[in-house]
């Protein structure tokens, strides 16, 4: 990570005329108001609405009538979404926000600065205060190697920018040139984990990723999408598929196929524990897992609705 001095382009410009916001919707109603607000009135704002039945579409439109806003009628998940809005960007930079986030110019200021002092960093992202105000970490240390850490209890925000494996994608700024190097998310991953390879694919690619403490954001975690039974069936499920789908993605069937079936047998037994002790919250959450690991292992796909160039368990090189 090799800083430059010279920040004039960020000062010369109106910093909302250099990004494109990029905000994937899933029954977003009750969080993109707030989200939009902050936005800049000259900004070019592309939304892509994973067939959302509560009107948030109609409600972004209404509060960004300029804005380019695109309806699935059939949810993509949130890769293919972000790509669907990716291949609309006209801009220098995607601003890529989830609807329960909120983004002002200060903190786009900040982000800028310094993307323009670190030109080899492809994604940049911010510091992440909940609605309380409570700091939530948006770097780690990367997926395969996070549970050999400690918690990260307590922990405070670094002093400056920092090069980290993985940032979360809940705000993220993303540097186009560097983008078509590294190529778009896997839309195989219908959900969760998604960032993870995208991260890794940045150094495979040869760019950072940087975190930028100076720039706060604030997200609501958990708001992007209406909450129900459903939600958490389809958070767990995925959430259980796609990490066996990165295992096998980055080191094989064999390392897959261990994590895969030890799951089986942990998930089962969770949720028998968790059912009779008449927890079911817990059990709902460890079934949904359950079925979401013997899915992969069945061969279904995450997204029946977006093509692939690759058959599911094929054996692939990392890109």
């Amino acid at each position: 990570m090799t800083p430059t001095t010279d920040n004039s382009k960020t000062s010369r410009a109106d910093v909302w005329q250099r990004i494109s916001v990029v905000v994937v919707t899933h029954h977003s109603r009750a969080v993109i108001e707030d989200c939009l607000a902050g936005v800049g009135d000259n900004a070019e704002v592309i939304v892509i609405d994973n067939a959302s039945d509560d009107g948030t579409p109609d409600l972004a439109r209404r509060l960004l009538p300029h804005a380019n806003i695109q309806e699935n009628t059939v949810g993509v998940g949130y890769g293919a979404g972000a790509n669907q809005g990716l291949a609309k960007v006209t801009c220098e930079f995607a601003l890529l926000a989830n609807p329960d986030s909120r983004v002002d110019t200060a903190a786009l200021e900040r982000l800028l600065e310094a993307a323009d002092a670190y030109p080899d960093a492809a994604l940049l992202a911010p510091c992440i205060h909940d609605d309380a105000g409570a700091y939530e970490p948006a770097h780690d240390a990367e997926l395969f190697r996070r549970h050999l850490l400690p918690p990260r209890t307590g922990e405070a925000p670094p002093d400056g920018p920092c090069c980290a494996d993985y940032l979360s994608g809940a705000v993220v700024l993303l540097r186009m040139s560097s983008f078509r190097d590294i190529g778009p998310f896997d839309d195989a991953i219908f959900l969760y984990y998604e960032d993870d390879d995208f991260c890794m694919r940045i150094r495979q690619a040869g760019f950072s990723a940087i975190l930028v403490p100076q720039a706060l954001v604030y997200h609501g975690g958990g708001g992007s999408v209406r909450p129900s039974a459903h939600y958490r069936w389809e958070k767990y499920w995925h959430m259980a598929w796609s990490r066996l789908y990165l295992e096998q993605k980055y080191h094989g069937p064999a390392a897959c196929a261990a994590i895969a079936w030890a799951n089986l047998l942990r998930y089962a037994l969770k949720a028998l524990g968790n059912g009779l002790t008449l927890r079911r919250a817990k059990a709902w959450r460890d079934l949904a897992r359950l079925f979401g690991t013997a899915g992969y292992l069945l061969h279904i796909p995450a997204s029946r609705t977006v093509a692939r160039a690759r058959p599911l368990h094929a054996d692939t090189e990392t890109r």
